[in-house]
């Protein structure tokens, strides 16, 4: 199964770790990884902020960029849910390019839904011996609706107890640019979140988006607590 990994600009830049894991997890799935060096961006940053003429550009590069894969995986709920829900309502009136965006729709998976759906594996040989929450990234619980494949994949983890917080499914405040434009209420959200998290006793919360990662570390780090923020990559990779 040859499968094309697209690591999103978070990972790419910020946590590159978040890629390997994954990769390394495809591999053991037997898998055959492919990764082209062209990718980019899925544009997301520039079609939320209202600019939709250079998310136009950017997407038609992914689009050109991925044109011959089989199979395109995502470690992100929302880079998913652009490329796989928004492409087309960017090239609405330019057919050529909508009809080359729907033909691609098919091949774009998030990397659980990839394991679970198309694998067919739950159980990696991984081994974690720490108490975990989980927390449901906003796109993918609800442009993806995944909430219960995630959970089956930790519980298949060795030594790793999952225990779920009150607020799993509230926003991290996180949002993209929200998080600039209204600061103050973002870190209001992630308060509330990391107050959650801190009741379950957990030593780590698990998502499957890195920016939500991003803003709970860095509440987490400003509060001064010994909690990690890891991505499901990153604990099914461990031994």
């Amino acid at each position: 199964m040859r499968v094309s990994i697209f690591v999103t600009c978070v990972v790419d830049q910020l946590y590159p770790r978040v890629g390997m894991a994954m990769a390394e997890v495809l591999e053991r799935a037997g898998c055959q990884i492919d990764f082209r060096e062209a990718q980019t961006c899925c544009g997301q940053p520039a079609f939320n902020s209202g600019f939709r003429a250079e998310a136009r550009d950017v997407a038609r590069h992914f689009l050109n960029v991925f044109a011959d894969a089989d199979y395109i995986v995502v470690p992100s709920g929302s880079c998913c849910s652009m490329i796989g829900h928004h492409f087309a309502e960017l090239f609405q009136k330019e057919p050529e390019w909508l009809e080359r965006a729907h033909r691609l729709e098919p091949k774009v998976w998030e990397f659980t839904q990839f394991l679970l759906e198309v694998v067919r594996q739950d159980d990696f040989g991984a081994h974690l011996d720490e108490i975990v929450t989980y927390h449901d990234s906003c796109h993918a619980l609800r442009e993806l609706k995944i909430k219960g494949g995630p959970r089956r994949l930790l519980r298949k983890v060795r030594g790793l107890e999952l225990r779920e917080m009150e607020a799993a499914e509230e926003c991290c405040g996180f949002g993209g640019t929200f998080s600039v434009k209204f600061a103050e209420v973002s870190g209001g959200m992630a308060r509330t979140k990391i107050d959650s998290i801190v009741k379950t006793g957990a030593g780590a919360v698990v998502s499957i988006d890195s920016s939500c990662l991003m803003q709970l570390q860095g509440a987490l780090a400003r509060a001064g607590l010994p909690i990690r923020a890891l991505h499901l990559a990153e604990v099914l990779a461990s031994r």
